[in-house]
Parts: structure tokens; sequence; C-alpha cells
């Protein structure tokens, strides 16, 4: 089988590049490197089984013809810049929803018949249902960043009903992990970094969220791959446990052997779209035999970990 990954140089699409290689698969990665990173494919780039196609998704000629003769499409590419869309609304549009609709007119081109999508559990906006499951009632937007992953999974569903395509669509969390390139856990790290002794937290602190490691992340894609049969299959991917931002202030600090004052900025979220509590139902999931491995401090001890091997990247990414 050969699967097309775009967002191959990723922090997910990277692990999932790996993984693929490592199961056999044959793998043409897509990717402009515009926070994709060479370094991330170090590893697949030694396999013969690997084709690096390096463009943007907007091009829908070379997109067209990079993905022929794929089985399947992981679509991992986007703007995943939640906090500052409202600074750029059009980024959202074009590299997440046109660009989508550009994945699909090269699927339903090349006459390929699945497709998996990477959405968000930011969809849901601020619901009133926690857990949160799939089928909760249709959400009120409050972030351009979750309206356009939405729009996505609209354009998803009306092509498999129109074109007989399969779609898999996953809503995350925040995924944490090795080659975490930005977040809460990076934002914190390299604050410390500059100044050990002070550290300002957007909102109040007592945000609660959950979050899911890459590998627990990728485990469960390619076990959903492997299983689904229906023509839209939507899939939360999280833990059933979540932690306050201040939990995980205290966890990093403690981890780095540091005390600084905390400067809250106030109010219950950190920025606009930024829901105080994410919580998803993955019962959905689960019912596959598929659960995560990876505590939610485990996973930020584990990035912290990550980032102080990989200085470059902290340096480069700030």
């Amino acid at each position: 089988m050969r699967v097309f990954v775009t967002g191959c140089a990723g922090f997910i699409g990277s692990n999932l590049v790996d993984r693929l290689l490592g199961d056999g698969y044959d793998v043409v990665g897509y990717d402009n490197f515009s926070t994709g990173r060479q370094e991330f494919l170090a590893a697949a780039s030694r396999s013969p089984r690997f084709r690096l196609v390096r463009e943007d998704v907007l091009n829908s000629s070379a997109l067209l013809e990079a993905m022929a003769g794929a089985d399947l499409v992981f679509h991992l590419a986007a703007n995943a810049d939640v906090r500052h869309g409202t600074e750029h609304p059009r980024l959202d549009l074009e590299q997440n929803t046109i660009a989508t609709f550009n994945v699909l007119e090269a699927i339903r081109a090349n006459g390929i018949r699945r497709i998996a999508f990477a959405s968000t559990g930011s969809i849901y906006g601020e619901p009133d249902v926690f857990p949160t499951p799939e089928n909760v009632a249709f959400p009120v937007q409050t972030s351009l960043y979750g309206a356009a992953k939405l729009a996505c999974e609209g354009l998803i569903q009306a092509y498999c009903e129109g074109f007989g395509l399969q779609g898999i669509i996953f809503r995350f969390v925040s995924i944490l992990g090795e080659r975490y390139t930005h977040g809460h856990v990076f934002d914190f790290y390299w604050s410390l970094r500059q100044d050990p002794g002070r550290l300002r937290v957007l909102g109040d602190g007592h945000q609660r969220k959950s979050y899911l490691d890459v590998q627990d992340c990728v485990d469960a894609m390619l076990l959903v791959v492997e299983k689904a049969s229906g023509k839209v299959e939507i899939f939360n991917l999280g833990t059933d446990e979540t932690c306050e931002v201040n939990d995980s202030i205290r966890w990093i600090t403690q981890h780095l052997g540091l005390s600084p004052d905390l400067e809250y900025s106030g109010g219950v979220r950190g920025w606009v779209g930024d829901s105080p509590t994410i919580l998803l139902d993955c019962s959905r999931i689960r019912a596959l035999g598929w659960a995560p491995k990876v505590s939610i401090q485990e996973g930020i001890i584990r990035t912290v970990d990550f980032l102080q091997a990989n200085p470059w990247l902290v340096e480069s990414r700030a």
C-alpha cells in the first residue's frame, strides 16, 4: 500500500511517517516546510520506501501530480495557530479549508478512495457536556481555527457522499511528545529559559484540558484506519483525565528545579477561542481496543525532556 501524508515534516506527521515506514508501507510525504522540519525526516529520508515532495497544498497541480498512485491519504497539513487566529483570519480559511478542498479534489481526480483527516476538539467550542461525545448537539464556534476545521469536516463528508469516498476524521485534544513545536509546554519552557524567576500565564491558570502523547495518537490513528468500515467515521482522540494549567506549571517547574513567580493575565481563558475546559468522550475509539499508555503528567515531562535535548529546536521556534 502507498500512503500519502500531507504535513509530513510536522510534529504529528513526521511521527506518523516513521511508524508507517516501520510497518512496511510505501510513503510519499508532502510538506512546504513553513513549520515542518527537515530534521524530523532524518530517519525517513534514509528509507528507500519514502519519497519527499517539497510543495504547498495550495498548489493544486503539484498536489495532483504528487498524489498519483496513492491508496490512502493522511491529511495533516494545516495552520495550527489557534491563539493568533483573529490577527490573520484569512490564514485559517486558506491553509485549512481551501487546502482541504485541494486535497479532496486531488483525491477525486486520482481515483483514491480513502482520506484520514486531522481535525480538532476545538470544533466543539465551549460545550455543556463533559466528556464531550462525537454526536454532541451542533456546537457554536468560538475560534477561527475550529470553524475552519469544521468546514473541512463538512467538505469531507460531502465528498464521501457525492463521490463514494471513505472519510475518517480524528478530533484531537492537544498533542504532546517528541518533535513538539508549539503549545503551552513549549511556551512555558522557552519563557523559563529566558527568565527562570518569572513566568507569565495567560488566563487564571485554572483552565482544565486533556492532552495526549503523540505515540498514543499515532497508535489510535493507525488502528482506526485498519478497522473503520463506514462511509464517514469520526473519532475523538484524547485521554480520560485532565489537568489544570497550574498542574502543568507545577510539573514543569519541579522537573526543571525552578520556583518562578507566576504572573496571571486573569480571566477564565487565555485568548479569544480558548475553551476553559476540554475533555472528550473517547469511548468510541476505546471500543476498538485502544487506550493511551502515557498519562498527561508523563507526557508533559517527556516533552520537556525532548525540548531540553533539542535546544536547536527551541531556539529556532521561539
